[in-house]
């Protein structure tokens, strides 16, 4: 370094203009704040202690890493939180090795992730912090929002529960693509809008994969989605038509979450009636211009798929 100081100097010395200063480096694009090892740590140093004085030690260390995560929201009493903190802790042998293994894969994973991402998307911006931390068993990925600030989260225990350690770029090119999608196609409550969004997320990890399998692309969880939707494709269909300008949670919750079995479907068959529509725009379109359609554009092409889906209904009740 210092010999090419020296020599920068010299060339600048015969130069009648001023050098050009040069650019800085490119905004990574992500930063990771990784509590992974801050919680495996933090359960050997505490193993012996009573339950209640360990949980209460946990919180005193963790919520200040990472305000709000650790603590009650989205009507979780603190009552409920110290029981997931507890229950985690005396589950935590029984995933440790997965969780390490899987804390290990992160970085080259993400990293190949993020390659064939910008591939891709080459306009894709810096996502910023993700915070890779043990989520005491809440979620393997995706954005949570603490006093006002949106944080890109993945929870390495559910991963190892669920995600193949070492496979998981699908997955996050699932969750990249939400951060990157949001901008074009802004939250909202209705069924069709998850039913898009979580859809064309699973379509673009498989397009970005090819070759992904359904477990990769999250359609496995807590069963196999695939076999029993395509065996029932029309009583799917109009089960998501039905309810498809709903914001009723209860309407949202059987298609998106791990319960509940309406009309003999597997649970979150959402996601892989939503992965159809996509795929049936993607006929006509290619993933890019999905990603930038408005929701006014966006609705028409989920009828038009419903409808090749199952062209008529029962009537609601039937």
């Amino acid at each position: 370094m210092r010999v090419l100081m020296l020599s920068l100097l010299v060339l600048a010395a015969c130069q009648t203009a001023p050098v050009t200063p040069a650019r800085p480096a490119a905004e990574p694009f992500y930063h990771l704040v990784d509590l992974t090892d801050d919680y495996a740590a933090f359960y050997d140093r505490t193993q012996g202690m009573e339950t209640q004085t360990r949980v209460a030690a946990f919180k005193a260390a963790f919520i200040p890493l990472f305000p709000g995560f650790y603590e009650p929201s989205e009507g979780t009493t603190q009552e409920q939180m110290d029981r997931m903190i507890a229950r985690s802790l005396e589950q935590f042998p029984e995933i440790r090795e997965r969780y390490m293994i899987t804390r290990a894969s992160f970085a080259p994973d993400m990293a190949a992730a993020q390659a064939a991402f910008l591939a891709t998307f080459p306009d894709a911006r810096p996502v910023g912090d993700i915070y890779f931390v043990h989520s005491l068993g809440r979620m393997d990925g995706g954005t949570r929002e603490y006093n006002g600030r949106t944080y890109f989260i993945f929870g390495a225990d559910v991963m190892a529960r669920i995600h193949t350690p070492g496979q998981a770029r699908p997955f996050f090119n699932h969750e990249i693509f939400h951060f990157y999608h949001a901008p074009y196609f802004p939250e909202c409550e209705a069924v069709w809008c998850s039913l898009w969004a979580e859809g064309l997320a699973v379509y673009v990890a498989e397009q970005i994969n090819p070759g992904a399998s359904d477990a990769a692309l999250l359609l496995t969880t807590p069963r196999p989605i695939r076999p029993e939707v395509d065996a029932n494709l029309p009583r799917a269909a109009c089960t998501v038509k039905a309810v498809i300008d709903s914001e009723r949670q209860e309407d949202y919750a059987p298609l998106f979450f791990g319960n509940g079995n309406p009309a003999g479907l597997p649970p979150r068959f959402g996601y892989y009636v939503g992965y159809l529509v996509a795929k049936e725009a993607g006929r006509t379109h290619s993933v890019q211009e999905l990603a930038h359609m408005r929701p006014a554009e966006v609705r028409p092409l989920i009828d038009a798929a419903l409808n090749t889906m199952a062209p008529t209904c029962p009537p609601p009740g039937n």
